[in-house]
């Protein structure tokens, strides 16, 4: 039996496989920091390989600052962490498909990849502007000054800056920059293909985040940016100018992403006339002038009533006479008066339902998304009101309004999609995405993260009790719940949510390290599990290994003395007790589970655990056995 890894994969060496697979002429070997030989990519050969010129020196169209490719190495670094359950914390623990976690998120992300890889549908992110007083993260990435202005070539051969002024600018807009650029190459990896991000920013690092959303989803998966009104004008600010906008930058994962107004349709008419064939009419005319399009710029006549409709020289028709011609003798010109029920002045175009549908096939009925956001779209202070009347009192700053989000999701998603949102903050999203489900009747689940960032001691939230952000986010969910309950009955939605923390791993040091161990150590050896871990820890371990979501229902029992937990119906069979006898192990083989998962320190010896496989093998053959 293989023993799980309990670590997040080496991403490093899953993108150098896919690499391999498409450019095998650009395969060699480089030595790892432990002296051996492994499989590398030559970057020179594969750059060449990915032109159709020759190349002559380093120069390239890029976005780069100091730390960049240091936040890459990060982003793909694997980490010996987990997330432990906290169904106290939690709320309808046993029904709930949503999540919420604690953690920094750069790690909570690795260790969600296995398990939701290509699953979400979207991400809604409210990251840390960079205003200069709300940096919190700390990553292995960040550098001391003089690391950045060797590598900035900010000083001369003597150590002497070249530049004055610019070495905590430059570093100030990197260490952001870096910051986010790790954290969006692992969320890309979430998304299913016709999924997108979307993130709020403000002016101050909006023109960077769009090149590095550029750089990791592509520039040609830009889809849009939302300007969204924050507040109504001030006076008392820097140059006399307002900033009272921010700003929503979105990014599909391929080209497969749609956006569309749910119930809003195009009219189709049914008139005697065409009998089982609804129409539509569209203006006829087009944003172009005489003398650009001369051929345009002509009088319709009604030929049945000789009534005339000369162009506008400033908006000529969108068609020529011949054309005109052509359509009206097919019926597709209507004119005024045609039908008592269309207010109409000039002539317009007719276009048949059947038509409609064969070109617009799987999108037919869709109305596109305007960048300019509804009227009833609430600002920051309708985000605070929100949540101050949920808790009587102000214990978070700007949070953005429940409306937002919830215009986003209702855009983007539909009744069983995941969305992500991984920094935050008062829960926000979680609150919207229930909101939504309760009114439109879906089963939209939400994974919430975030950072339990302290509260300042002097803060209201610190005085009412909450010491962390996470406690106001998780008690935010359950009083937006409640709400909304009471606001919609009968109106069923998932108001609970599961509670993980991010923790070293469950396995001793020495599990991953044996060589290392002295004499004095030999009584580590007795388990390689932390003996402050529960089996629910190492169940829900177990589950990050091996890929699967933390959501799903699961059952314990007791089968001969031993607990024997069984995920989403036979997903996974695991027991954790000592010496588990053979007849528990005949009884989990029998039921076929797809995984099955022991301690190692379960079975006496070695024999003992080449009988256990012998059992599956007969039983069991296509059950994946491991062990911890």
């Amino acid at each position: 039996m293989d023993k799980l890894r309990m670590e997040t994969p080496d991403l490093t060496q899953t993108n150098i496989e896919k690499l391999i697979a498409l450019f095998p002429a650009c395969v060699t070997e480089a030595r790892g920091e432990d002296g051996k030989l492994k499989r590398a990519v030559n970057f020179g050969l594969l750059r060449q390989m990915l032109s159709d010129v020759v190349l002559e020196g380093d120069e390239a169209y890029e976005f780069t600052w100091v730390g960049k490719k240091a936040a890459i190495v990060e982003a793909t670094r694997p980490i010996r962490k987990t997330l432990r359950p906290c169904p106290a914390e939690s709320v309808d623990w046993d029904t709930t498909e949503n999540l919420y976690i604690e953690g920094d998120n750069l790690e909570v992300l690795k260790l969600l990849q296995e398990s939701y890889l290509g699953k979400v549908k979207m991400i809604y992110i409210d990251p840390p502007y960079n205003t200069g007083n709300d940096f919190i993260y700390r990553d292995d990435f960040a550098m001391s000054g003089e690391e950045y202005s060797e590598e900035s070539g900010q000083v001369d051969e003597n150590g002497d800056r070249l530049f004055k002024n610019t070495d905590s600018n430059g570093r100030f807009h990197s260490d952001w920059c870096s910051m986010i650029y790790s954290r969006l190459i692992l969320a890309r990896n979430f998304l299913s293909e016709d999924g997108a991000i979307f993130i709020s920013i403000d002016d101050n690092e909006v023109d960077n985040l769009k090149k590095i959303c550029a750089d990791i989803f592509g520039a040609s998966n830009y889809i849009a940016t939302f300007p969204w009104r924050k507040r109504t004008a001030k006076s008392d600010v820097p140059f006399g100018v307002s900033q009272d906008f921010e700003w929503i930058i979105c990014y599909a994962k391929s080209s497969k992403f749609l956006a569309s107004i749910e119930g809003k349709k195009r009219k189709y008419y049914e008139t005697p006339d065409f009998p089982g064939r609804p129409w539509r009419v569209h203006d006829l005319t087009k944003q172009t002038t005489a003398s650009e399009r001369p051929n345009s710029f002509f009088t319709i006549i009604n030929p049945k009533t000789g009534e005339e409709f000369p162009a506008n020289p400033n908006r000529t028709w969108a068609i020529t006479e011949e054309t005109f011609q052509s359509y009206y003798a097919v019926d597709r010109i209507v004119f005024p008066n045609d039908y008592s029920f269309l207010n109409i002045q000039k002539p317009v175009l007719r276009y048949w339902k059947e038509d409609d549908m064969e070109k617009a096939g799987d999108n037919f009925g869709r109305v596109a998304v305007s960048t300019k956001l509804p009227e009833n779209i609430g600002m920051s202070q309708d985000g605070t009101k929100e949540i101050t009347s949920l808790f009587n009192g102000k214990v978070f700053s700007f949070p953005k309004p429940v409306s937002l989000i919830h215009f986003l999701a209702s855009i983007h998603t539909s009744s069983d999609d995941i969305i992500l949102d991984f920094f935050s903050g008062s829960a926000t999203t979680a609150h919207a995405v229930m909101q939504l489900n309760a009114e439109d009747g879906g089963h939209r689940k939400f994974i919430m993260v975030q950072l339990p960032e302290p509260c300042d001691e002097k803060s209201e939230a610190y005085k009412a009790g909450y010491k962390n952000i996470c406690e106001i986010g998780k008690e935010r969910i359950r009083r937006a719940a409640k709400k909304i309950a009471a606001d919609n009955p009968g109106k069923p939605f998932d108001g609970g949510f599961r509670v993980f923390k991010l923790d070293d791993t469950n396995m001793t040091d020495v599990y991953y390290s044996a060589g290392e161990y002295s004499q004095d150590m030999l009584s580590l050896l007795e388990s390689n599990i932390k003996p402050d871990r529960t089996d629910l820890d190492l169940l829900f371990g177990c589950l990050l290994e091996w890929g699967l979501p933390l959501s799903m229902p699961y059952t314990s029992e007791q089968i001969e003395g031993c607990t024997v937990h069984t995920y989403n119906d036979g997903d996974l069979i695991a027991c954790f007790d000592e010496n588990i006898p053979d007849a528990v192990i005949k009884e989990i083989a029998r039921r076929q589970p797809l995984r099955a998962v022991f301690r190692d320190s379960s079975f006496a010896d070695s024999p003992a655990k080449i009988n256990v496989g012998e059992i599956f093998k007969m039983l069991a053959p296509d059950t994946r056995v491991k062990v911890l």
